[in-house]
């Protein structure tokens, strides 16, 4: 079957009320199925949580992310960036390509290793990056503890979530300690890439809990993250804000 017929055919998600769901595929998906989307090439597959692999809302990021580090790029011997809940590789890719040191942090390992055949799906996988599975917010207090900083950071954390050894991640109370350790291990004049997509988190919030992480010196910038809709409009898909310290 060709992609276009597959991409035409009703293919629903069926939730679970214990987590996760199934799919009714009306149609056996490609193998193996892309998708190109902001400038890169995603290899993607249906998966229990209903996603595909692709979240197309993170293209403002991932520009956002080749922006930061092109600028830096001319200016010092290596541009780091720290991609944390790094899933598939968006960011990671994107500032990879761009020309920096990439850190890709995430506490799944299927997660880690699609992100690599992401990697080397658009030819980067002898970049200067180090994919690492492992708790971010135990990674992170690491970094700091060895004294490690980075150019730039990207987080997308989930609401809720588990580590490898069980750890238990809940937004809503990690959201300002896990924001505190990212300014632990940001350099001078770094930047914080931070979205999310949890109930109760406004731009408005976002602005707020920036100033009260990183100080009222820090220019501050939260926006919404869309969809296009084919019918008109635009479908909300989450919160994002940047952090540029001075």
């Amino acid at each position: 079957m060709a992609r276009s017929e597959w991409q035409r055919a009703q293919c629903v998600h069926v939730r679970s009320e214990r987590g996760g769901g199934h799919w009714d595929l009306h149609a056996r998906p490609p193998e193996p199925l892309l998708a190109r989307h902001g400038g890169l090439l995603f290899g993607l597959k249906p998966t229990p949580f209903g996603h595909l692999g692709l979240f197309p809302e993170h293209a403002s990021t991932w520009d956002a992310v080749r922006e930061g580090v092109a600028r830096r790029v001319n200016t010092k011997d290596a541009v780091t960036v720290l991609n944390l809940f790094a899933y598939t590789g968006g960011a990671t890719l994107a500032a990879a390509a761009a020309g920096a040191h990439v850190v890709h942090v995430d506490a799944s390992k299927g997660a880690v290793a699609w992100a690599r055949a992401n990697a080397t799906l658009n030819a980067l996988q002898e970049r200067p990056i180090r994919w690492i599975e492992d708790d971010c917010s135990a990674f992170i207090a690491r970094e700091h503890r060895r004294g490690q900083k980075y150019d730039l950071v990207v987080l997308d954390p989930p609401s809720f979530g588990r580590g490898p050894k069980g750890e238990v991640f809940e937004l809503e109370q990690s959201v300002v300690p896990m924001l505190t350790a990212v300014r632990d291990v940001l350099r001078e004049r770094g930047t914080v890439l931070f979205s999310c997509h949890t109930g109760g988190f406004t731009p408005l919030v976002l602005l707020r809990l920036g100033e009260a992480v990183f100080g009222k010196s820090a220019q501050l910038a939260a926006s919404e993250l869309t969809l296009p809709v084919e019918s008109g409009g635009v479908l909300p898909s989450g919160v994002a804000l940047r952090v540029d310290l001075p």
